[in-house]
């Protein structure tokens, strides 16, 4: 019955004509009554990619990936045959051991699947906590030797329980610490899995600054690596950082060529100190950051393994060496501190598109992330957003979710193509090292997030809550997270009053990690695993860095100088709607002044409208507003407008006087001669008027 049914739909259809796309085109244009199809219906992106109002199937017909299938090269559609879904992977950034330890339990026995573990700076570093008081526990986890790891890791299961740490530039003091504590708590090396990860050029990047030289950072991760094939055959030992590009406003093109161009330096570094490229090659662990553009983030996951396959069997690596294993982190750029509770509809539609593209494990970010270290709360709610995509919205239960879409495909393809460009041209500049070192990157990415800033300022770019639909009656989001002091204040205290022994220069040793694992056993610190491995006082390299940022930012200090200045004052800066006529003649654009000021923290006074000039100047006088803004018709401005602004500045010379709305040139001249300063519309920089208003009214902004 079913299948009649189908076929008597189909039957249906067949009576009518498929149109062709010139007919389409055709009518489509004609709707836009003389408008430019171009600028109406395509849309040009930060990756140079002019995306179309429609996708057809013969825009796919000469793809290259088209035919290939999940699980098989270039791994387009996935590296999985079975569909089991992503690790679910959540940053934990607690500052202490023991506090860290009663988190990840917690979280590891409500669904969390792999162990995320964020270390703080100093670790990174490869600095001791008594070494650098000022950053111990601030952005992540402190460890300062074994008995850290063992507090750390307390009844924790590594065997069953995947790893994921960045060690920052040189992974050797901390995966020492760590088999340390596995050997001498005689549990087995072998079984543990996931990634410890060095990433040099990452550390690099975003500090400007290395305390190591770049050549011993690699013979570092060769000797890491080697040791690894041979002991922990699961373990990866180099993790890949696309975020630091992200995080800085690059476009998803440049975050992709540029983390390629590390991973090709990597290989090259590894072969060349003999590692075969089979075992290398699946050393690598890759992280990107997803961001809300949904469909070009999606593109980006499938385009990343697709040129990583084609680099690695350029290499000579296998099949299964081609496969990249890909960890996603929804995006920090995107995340606001006002109106936070958006942030968790950001952060799922950003787990949806880094699932739909495949990635092995996703951290959702927490939505009090731009504000605060998480609390117990936050981590549920960015933890449910997976469990949720993987057990309601079964996404786990398809192979390549968006394999088939016409656009995604294309949108695949040109990513690939555009990010292979700017990957050959990082190469032809001497690699990423040598890119960096040159400012080629940094050049790039500060392009890009130059006209990301200036459209966000236009409000172009939508950040809702924050420099659209604020509520300016919105309460800070209450304080739940632990204060840490006392806790760091104690484990630095644990940390002084520790005995560690000293390590010599492990320099001309050839195995550095079982060196480095005896030393660990023994009693050496992680400060001095460093300093023996390679790690200097000061910096030996030093580039431009690309500094982590937010999009929201500009604006978030903006609100910030308007909220703090009016609890100094206890007056906030008041705008006064000077609407002309009645409601429908001016509520278009009062209903936009009062957006376009809201979002800098102003008081709005609203109004139902002034049937005359002389009522509207009483009343916008006797309110006492610092600014007042003329909202109404374009044919009521002449004879309104001009003696309604004479009014106001004759009686009160301090008032600014705006008008809402892009009069001609010619009229833009009588106006400024009535005494009306400026013009607010859809096309003006928001952030640039209303800083410059409360300069000019006196309130500096940061």
């Amino acid at each position: 019955m079913q299948h009649k049914m189908e076929k008597k739909i189909v039957d249906q259809f067949s009576e009518f004509a498929i149109p062709s796309y010139e007919q389409w085109r055709e009518v489509t244009e004609k709707s836009l009554k003389g408008a430019s199809f171009e600028k109406k219906l395509v849309t040009e992106t930060y990756e140079g990619i002019s995306l179309q109002p429609m996708y057809r199937k013969e825009d796919t017909d000469n793809l290259p990936f088209l035919q290939s299938l999940p699980g098989k090269s270039p791994f387009t559609r996935g590296t999985k045959t079975l569909t089991n879904g992503w690790e679910i992977n959540q940053e934990i950034c607690v500052g202490t051991p023991t506090a860290f330890n009663k988190v990840a339990m917690h979280d590891l026995s409500r669904g969390q699947t792999s162990l995320n573990i964020v270390l703080d700076t100093p670790t990174k570093r490869g600095i001791n906590a008594n070494e650098a008081v000022s950053e111990v526990g601030k952005a992540g986890l402190s460890i300062s030797g074994v008995n850290d790891v063992v507090d750390a890791l307390k009844d924790i299961e590594l065997a069953h329980v995947p790893l994921h740490l960045n060690a920052g530039a040189n992974s050797l003091p901390i995966l020492a610490l760590f088999i340390a504590h596995l050997e001498k708590g005689e549990r087995s090396v072998e079984e543990l899995h996931g990634c410890i990860g060095m990433d040099p050029i990452a550390e690099l990047v975003t500090n400007g600054r290395l305390n190591y030289e770049l050549e011993d950072c690699y013979s570092l991760m060769a000797d890491v690596t080697k040791w690894a094939i041979e002991n922990t055959p699961n373990l990866q030992t180099i993790l890949i950082h696309g975020n630091v590009y992200h995080d800085g406003g690059s476009s998803a093109i440049e975050e992709l060529a540029f983390t390629l161009a590390t991973g090709v330096e990597y290989l090259h570094a590894l072969i060349t100190r003999g590692v075969d490229i089979d075992k290398a090659a699946s050393s690598i662990r890759f992280s990107f950051s997803v961001g809300s553009d949904y469909f070009m983030e999606v593109a980006k996951l499938r385009a990343a393994r697709t040129l990583w396959a084609k680099i690695v069997k350029t290499f000579g690596g296998n099949e299964e060496a081609q496969k990249m294993t890909l960890h996603a982190r929804t995006s920090a750029w995107t995340k606001t501190v006002f109106d936070p509770y958006v942030n968790m509809l950001r952060a799922t539609t950003e787990a949806f598109s880094a699932a739909v593209g495949g990635a092995d494990s996703i951290h959702v970010s927490c939505f009090d992330e731009a504000i605060q270290k998480s609390t117990t709360f936050s981590r549920r709610i960015a933890r449910n957003a997976s469990i949720i995509l993987k057990e309601e919205a079964h996404i786990a239960r398809i192979l390549d979710p968006a394999g088939g879409s016409w656009y995604v495909e294309v949108l695949t393809n040109e990513v690939a193509k555009k990010a292979w460009e700017l990957f050959q041209e990082t190469e032809e500049n001497g690699g990423i090292s040598q890119s960096v070192i040159k400012g080629f990157p940094q050049k790039v990415v500060q392009q890009t997030a130059s006209k990301k800033v200036r459209n966000i300022a236009l409000r172009k770019d939508i950040f809702v809550g924050t420099n659209m639909y604020v509520n300016i009656e919105e309460k800070e989001l209450d304080r739940l997270g632990n204060d840490e002091t006392s806790q760091i204040n104690d484990h630095i205290n644990q940390v002084k009053s520790r005995a560690y022994i000293s390590v010599e220069s492990l320099a001309a040793i050839s195995n550095k990690t079982e060196a480095s694992i005896k030393a660990a056993k023994q009693g050496a610190s992680l400060g001095e695993l460093a300093k023996a491995t390679g790690r200097k006082s000061e910096a030996v390299l030093s580039v431009k860095g690309i500094r982590p940022t937010r999009g929201a930012i500009q604006f978030e200090e903006l609100r910030q100088t308007t909220n703090a200045n009016a609890e100094k004052t206890g007056k906030r800066q008041s705008v006064f709607l000077a609407n002309i006529g009645p409601i429908p003649s001016h509520k278009a654009r009062s209903d936009f002044a009062a957006g376009f000021f809201g979002v800098g923290g102003f008081d709005v006074i609203q109004n139902n409208g002034f049937a005359s000039a002389k009522e509207a100047a009483d009343t916008a006088i006797a309110s006492n507003a610092d600014i007042v803004i003329i909202c109404g018709k374009d044919e009521d401005y002449q004879q309104i407008a001009i003696p309604l602004a004479k009014s106001i500045k004759n009686a009160t010379e301090q008032v600014t006087v705006l008008l809402a709305g892009k009069p001609s040139e010619e009229d833009q001249v009588s106006f400024k001669d009535a005494g009306i300063s400026g013009f607010v519309h859809v096309g003006s920089n928001c952030y640039d008027v209303l800083s410059q208003l409360l300069m000019k009214k006196g309130v500096a902004v940061s």
